[in-house]
């Protein structure tokens, strides 16, 4: 195929704006997917992803299609819509030349819907506006149509009206597709350079990488060499997604493709990598991709410790699909051995927990989320901190701040009100606030992240009966009062419980723990100390009683004296047991504490 007869493309939009549904029309229209084999949502193939209704993963398609005579290959790749998979979005338009952006019908331009158009001006793809859902009884297509233009600046003639669901305006995309997204760029004859832009594991073909080839050509029975991390391999498939694997001869300049590489060790294939001939080791590499940054960590530990493991082998395969995941290993008294993990937020994070427990089986126990601190000492040292356990004492501390980000929120203009009582009550601080169109109203807020990743999005959602959307990035650090928040049980401290909070809310936060606390912990022979403290400073207190047994049930009689003594020999014990024991906290009472 000619290459000026390649188009490479995307879709975007923000979460529920009919992205799935329109990319199984495209390719029902191009004859991809046989009618027999066609289902909803073609393209999320994960169980959880079609429970939920959101695309987690992206997914590359190849489609044929013939126009005037002319055969054209368009390359889709599918992205997420959900503001924690925003890495995912980056990583499929840098794939591409062009871009399809989906605005529903009903709702209008929502939060995502600026912020994935803007990733895609940033790499300067074509857009092609499509309004979706025009079949809805509830649309207002011409009335979106003024805010397309009015917000983004395209002509009413750019805009193309579809619906996902009955096909209509499909055709249409699909030309626009052709005629206005610029075929791609790339020289045949130059050294093979290739974007691994995504992979997976398969037990039979081993490491399998996702390639956008950008210079040269791929061939099977050709070694090539990935140059981040020097692994070579001499294919053992080379081909193309349609959207399973198809063998073929290999991959020209502009395609994009997979090679099934049939190395079995998965961190010799990186997400951002270049991959060439291994004659041509000395190219310039491509570009790749930028770190992404985690903001949310939680430790995730095997509900059964001889699961380790298995925990260890399901989160480098997960790491594999998913390069914004960070791991990191580590271990709890309470707990075991278990792993660090570092989130783009919380539902990232909900996500990986329910794909280790769906396709690995394997039930974890997950402590509270926290946010990366920066922490600047008194000698001038500064270091990240992720745990609440690895915050140096006061005396040491000239600084801790806590990270930012700046929050968009498009809401209907009637619940305003409660929308920036929300944001106020979470710190946040207004920015900017500017009229949509007559009935929405974007909001710019500053919030500190730990006020976000609690709850911040559900209770948005509440004050707004589901209409309000949220996008949000990164911005800055800034000086946070913050102090460490222990828990100690029968005197030992018990470091999965600590906590990071600001002091003006320790004292309360540690009443409310010390009696959440007490009552999980179930009753030991002797009475159990239960103690909040901050900086070695008890601040509350609760007493679980001990588990009284009755050493007088078995004397049917006798004197009171010997009852007296039996009463004193159990008392003897019981102190002494209190003196050397300790108090182990259960997995089951941990999970109900986080």
């Amino acid at each position: 195929m000619k290459q000026e007869n390649i188009r490479n493309f995307c879709i975007i939009a923000h979460v529920d704006h009919g992205k799935s549904t329109l990319a199984d029309r495209l390719l029902e229209k191009t004859g991809t997917i046989p009618p027999r084999e066609m289902r909803a949502q073609v393209l999320d193939n994960m169980e959880l992803e079609r429970e939920k209704g959101v695309t987690i993963k992206l997914k590359a398609v190849r489609m044929n299609y013939d126009l005037a005579g002319q055969k054209f290959i368009l390359n889709l790749i599918d992205t997420p819509g959900h503001v924690d998979f925003s890495y995912e979005v980056s990583r499929a338009l840098a794939a591409c030349e062009g871009a399809v952006l989906v605005i529903d019908a009903t709702q209008g331009i929502q939060a995502q819907t600026i912020a994935n158009l803007q990733k895609a001006k940033d790499q300067n793809l074509k857009i092609i506006p499509v309004i979706n859902k025009i079949d809805l009884p509830n649309a207002i297509p011409l009335e979106i149509e003024q805010q397309v233009v009015e917000v983004f600046g395209f002509e009413k003639s750019e805009i193309i009206f579809a619906s996902g669901k009955t096909g209509e305006g499909v055709e249409e995309i699909i030309k626009a597709i052709v005629e206005r997204v610029p075929a791609p760029n790339g020289n045949y004859e130059n050294p093979l350079r290739g974007l691994v832009f995504d992979s997976s594991y398969n037990e039979h073909l081993g490491v399998v990488a996702y390639v956008r080839v950008v210079d040269g050509k791929i061939s099977e029975n050709e070694k090539i060499l990935f140059m981040r991390t020097g692994a070579t391999c001499e294919p053992k498939e080379v081909g193309y997604l349609f959207p399973d694997f198809k063998k073929g001869e290999g991959a020209e300049t502009g395609t994009v493709g997979y090679i099934a590489t049939g190395l079995k060790d998965i961190s010799l294939v990186r997400v951002g990598d270049t991959v060439t001939n291994i004659q041509n080791a000395n190219i310039e590499p491509l570009p790749g991709y930028r770190e992404p940054k985690q903001v949310v960590f939680e430790s995730f530990y095997p509900d059964d410790g001889s699961d380790f493991d298995k925990l260890k082998v399901a989160l480098s395969k997960l790491k594999l699909e998913d390069a914004s995941l960070s791991i990191f290993p580590e271990s709890s008294i309470a707990l075991g051995r278990g792993f660090r993990l570092g989130f783009l937020g919380m539902f990232h994070a909900e996500i990986i927990k329910e794909r280790i427990l769906r396709e690995f089986e394997i039930p974890v126990i997950v402590t509270l989320p926290t946010v990366a601190y920066e922490v600047e000492k008194n000698n001038g040292e500064t270091f990240t901190l992720e745990t609440a356990s690895e915050l140096p004492d006061a005396s040491e501390i000239k600084e801790v701040r806590e990270p930012w980000v700046t929050a968009t929120v498009f809401t209907p203009i009637n619940f305003l009100g409660q929308v920036m009582t929300l944001c106020q009550n979470s710190r946040g601080i207004l920015l900017s606030q500017i009229m949509a169109n007559e009935k929405m109203i974007q909001l710019t807020y500053k919030l500190p992240l730990s006020e976000l990743i609690f709850n911040f999005y559900d209770s948005l959602k509440s004050v707004t009966s589901g209409y309000a959307s949220l996008d949000y990035a990164l911005s800055d650090y800034a000086p946070i009062d913050v102090v460490k928040l222990d828990v100690l049980l029968h005197g030992e401290v018990i470091p999965n419980l600590s906590r990071i909070v600001l002091r003006s809310e320790a004292q309360k936060i540690g009443q409310n723990l010390v009696i959440k606390i007490k009552e999980v912990l179930p009753k030991q022979q002797f009475a159990v100390a239960i103690q909040t403290a901050v900086g070695g400073k008890i601040i509350a207190r609760e007493t679980l009683s001990a588990l009284r047994k009755d050493v007088l049930a078995k004397l049917s009689g006798g004197h009171q004296e010997r009852k007296m003594k039996v009463l004193k020999r159990q008392k003897k014990g019981k102190a002494e047991m209190a003196r050397f024991g300790r108090v182990t906290l259960p997995p089951e009472a941990f999970k109900k504490l986080v």
